[in-house]
């Protein structure tokens, strides 16, 4: 019988709250240090915050900035057994305060940036796509760039990705100026902010 991989809820309301994992053939869960990371750096910014997880995975990323106080998470996740896995955790937390979205990122996302747009507001975005080295991924990270252009400033608190350390991130993405790297071993997250004229 394969053993139930899961995961912890770092800190916030559902600390301590396990979560369960997909396999990891089939994605990669955010490392806790990393996470702790992500959310000292955020701190309490993300608080009554609405923040999406594009690539949704296990939601790890995502339900950890509800746990800190985020108002509503986006999730999108292509994979049907991680979706299913996502869709369980939701559900463990508070699911009324998440929108799990079944598909491709790269056609959905959009449809969150609409709903944020129809309602004045702004998110977090999160990207932890699957490393290039996978096969069929070879061009993933300027895939990823490419749909960070498509996202209106107007809907952005901030973007995060997180890749591998080894790769050179640009200093622009669109709109988005970097500001911020921290390494963890094979991983990176990268920090971009759209200049806003004050």
């Amino acid at each position: 019988m394969k053993k139930e991989l899961s995961t912890k809820i770092i800190a916030g309301k559902y600390k301590g709250k396990k979560i369960k994992l997909p396999s990891k053939e089939v994605t990669r869960s955010s490392k806790n240090i990393l996470r702790e990371s992500l959310f000292n750096t955020l701190q309490y910014e993300v608080i009554d915050k609405n923040f999406v997880e594009v690539f949704g995975g296990s939601g790890s990323v995502g339900l950890e900035a509800l746990s800190r106080g985020a108002k509503h998470v986006y999730f999108i996740e292509f994979d049907r057994e991680s979706f299913k896995i996502l869709s369980q955790n939701t559900k463990l937390l508070d699911e009324k305060s998440c929108t799990v979205i079944f598909g491709d990122a790269f056609e959905r996302l959009q449809d969150v940036v609409d709903e944020l747009q129809k309602r004045g507001e702004r998110a977090y975005f999160y990207f932890d796509p699957p490393f290039s080295i996978r096969e069929g991924m070879e061009d993933i990270y300027d895939k990823v760039f490419d749909l960070i252009k498509k996202i209106p400033e107007n809907a952005t608190e901030m973007v995060i990705i997180e890749h591998m350390t080894k790769m050179d991130m640009p200093d622009t993405i669109g709109k988005y100026k970097f500001f911020k790297k921290r390494k963890f071993g094979k991983s990176s997250l990268s920090y971009y902010t759209a200049e806003r004229a004050s």
